[in-house]
């Protein structure tokens, strides 16, 4: 094997992985590394506030290596269908809602809406302003939707509408939106099982723009019935003249029973907003209303209600990506190290104090502010080092090495407020001459380019390679916890008990693994509960998919195309025959099966839920119910 020298010593390669940090170049690495099992992309980020170290674990209980794929399964799914009376309110975007968020938040909305205190229990909200319910008892005994509440007023005249909304947020408890900005609490008494219980208005206000409804939770403190709700909508930014000029807005109303009295009145205690620049996968307020988890790939910062910026301290400025602003820049040479920082307002030349040792550094910008000090990551000629002022705005330190041609990976040792800006030129030349080291094609001067064997398919490359799951305390709207979740594309989230917070569905490697927020566990706030075996990789192939979901019991995973088909995968059960893998000649003990569903209808998907033994598809003129599994 031919030896290519490289000119760097042990000494200096820490240096280079730091110059290679701001480098366009993309190296390949052919060196045995950890599974990604092992490493789930989850590392924590540190955010403005001291947030936990924490990541998501894995239960590798559940993870199956051996998993080999899903057979097709050509037994008929039991199907059945009723006409609705009149068709779904559906809103379609209007010209001035035109971004990708729009799109996300609203031209994608699930109509369908699921019980999940009782299952089988679905409803949606008709053009009449009617709230319609299907239940289904038992399959023969599918009836028609009959209507459970009706809006007050008539909003389909109302040219600034989003779609109608609700969350069932305890087992008698609804909140509603009507489209226009109107919020509504609505207690239901006992539903399910066709109950026949009334729908009392218990609570409404105009809160302001049209709005969805994300989640609500219900629960009692000191006495009182405090409902927490959590509404989205996508506003103008005027001041957004670089982006797509609108905002995401995330609030939070906390509204309570005032007296202890069962018909006691309700209000608003208090009204919280986050900002941000997508629209969050996953947003969710804990079940005792002590925090808020959000999913999304740009951060969510609480904005305050005087100035309507973000709350921030001077120690905490945070750029767009969620990351701290650096304390200083700086850049290095073979022969120097050049720092620069920004000149604070008020402050001359007289202010700042700046003092050189062979391995040391101290700035002050007064006798009581020490800006910057520490140990030199190398040796300096300080005699020869100097600083100036530039244009009277930023402060410009030049320490010349004492060894040439050493690279430093740091300024200071252990300091982490800087960020450090490398030479295209300089990391260009260095990642050619480590090709070798990194790429599988051992000889770099041949006319085939190195390449990796595993190249990425086409569903493989995630765009949004930066979403990141954070929690926010109730009290101080400070981040607790910021969890990178870098590859691992959020898929779906669904209610598997009522009584938790809803789960999350993330893609590992090519499997996609369901994750149970547990806000009472402070050490593990995120349960792995359920592995949906390479149906990340399947899932990815699927161009047309709409809607993506699974049952509550984990024992099946669906998703819908725009129009017409339904894919099912269901887990692997035991097979009672002896099946053999004809290539390695071993017995197979089970077997997953896949199964596919066309609908009889040209109309596009509107909605779609799942139970654990039926799946229900929403059109504009017709309800879907699909048996899936037979009862326990």
């Amino acid at each position: 094997m031919p030896q290519h020298p490289c000119p760097f010593t042990n000494e200096s390669l820490p240096g280079v992985v730091a110059a290679l940090k701001g480098s366009s170049c993309a190296v390949r690495s052919s060196f045995p590394v950890a599974s990604q099992q092992e490493q789930l992309g989850v590392s924590i980020i540190r955010g403005t506030m001291e947030a936990a170290n924490c990541s998501l674990k894995l239960n590798r209980l559940l993870l199956d290596p051996k998993f080999e794929s899903y057979k097709l399964s050509l037994d008929p799914l039991p199907c059945y269908n009723v006409e609705l009376d009149a068709a779904v309110a559906e809103v379609k975007l209007r010209d001035d809602q035109y971004t990708l968020d729009h799109m996300r938040a609203f031209g994608m909305y699930n109509y369908l809406h699921c019980d999940s205190w009782f299952q089988d229990n679905m409803f949606y909200v008709d053009q009449l302003g009617k709230v319609m319910n299907v239940t289904v008892p038992l399959d023969a005994a599918l009836g028609k939707p009959r209507e459970v509440f009706r809006l007050p007023s008539d909003v389909s005249a109302c040219d600034n509408r989003l779609c109608a909304s609700m969350h069932f947020t305890s087992s008698t408890w609804v909140t509603l939106s009507d489209g226009t900005g109107t919020l509504y609490l609505i207690r239901t008494g006992k539903r399910g099982d066709a109950a026949d219980g009334k729908w009392e208005i218990m609570f409404n206000q105009e809160l302001g723009n049209p709005f969805t409804v994300v989640h609500s939770v219900s629960f009692a403190h000191a006495e009182l019935h405090i409902i927490e709700v959590l509404l989205l909508s996508i506003e103008k930014d005027e001041l957004d003249i670089k982006g797509s000029g609108f905002h995401v807005s995330l609030e939070w109303v906390s509204i309570a029973r005032i007296n202890s009295e069962e018909e006691g009145k309700y209000e608003i205690l208090k009204r919280r907003n986050l900002h941000g620049k997508s629209v969050p996968h996953y947003a969710a307020i804990e079940a005792d209303g002590n925090g808020l988890m959000i999913t999304s790939y740009k951060p969510f910062r609480f904005i305050t209600s005087n100035t309507n910026q973000p709350e921030s301290t001077e120690g905490e400025k945070m750029d767009e990506g969620g990351k701290k602003e650096p304390l200083y820049y700086w850049e290095q040479t073979e022969e120097d190290v050049t720092v620069t920082f920004q000149l604070p307002e008020g402050r001359t030349k007289e202010d700042i104090k700046i003092k050189f040792s062979p391995e040391q550094i101290s700035v002050s910008l007064s006798e009581q502010d020490t800006f910057l000090k520490g140990q030199l990551h190398s040796v300096i000629d300080h005699e020869s080092s100097v600083w100036i002022i530039k244009d009277g705005k930023s402060v410009e330190i030049t320490l010349i090495k004492r060894v040439a041609g050493s690279m430093w990976a740091e300024l200071i040792d252990g300091d982490e407020q800087g960020e450090y800006i490398a030479d295209p030129v300089q990391s260009a030349a260095i990642a050619e001459q480590l090709m070798h080291l990194t790429s599988e094609e051992m000889d770099p001067d041949k006319e085939k380019p190195p390449c990796n064997a595993q190249d990425l398919e086409e569903c493989d490359i995630f765009l949004e390679d930066s979403t990141s799951l954070c929690r926010f305390d109730g009290n101080t709207l400070k981040t607790t916890h910021v969890v990178n979740l870098g590859s691992n594309q959020y898929l779906f989230s669904l209610v598997a008990t009522p009584e938790l917070m809803p789960c999350f569905c993330l893609r590992h490697d090519v499997d996609a693994l369901l994750w149970q927020p547990h806000s009472d566990q402070k050490d593990n706030l995120w349960e792995h509960i359920a592995t949906f075996n390479a149906l990340g990789y399947v899932q990815a192939s699927k161009q047309d998919k709409k809607f993506f979901t699974c049952a509550p019991n984990y024992s099946y995973a669906a998703l819908c195309e725009c129009v017409r088909r339904i894919f099912i995968y269901r887990q692997p059960t035991p097979i009672s025959t002896v099946l053999y893998n004809r290539k390695e000649g071993r017995h197979v003990g089970q077997v997953a099966k896949q199964q596919v569903a066309s609908l009889e209808t040209t109309d596009p998907i509107l909605g779609f839920q799942a139970t654990n033994e039926r799946l229900f598809v929403l059109t504009s003129k017709k309800l879907f119910v699909i048996k899936v599994n037979a009862a326990d």
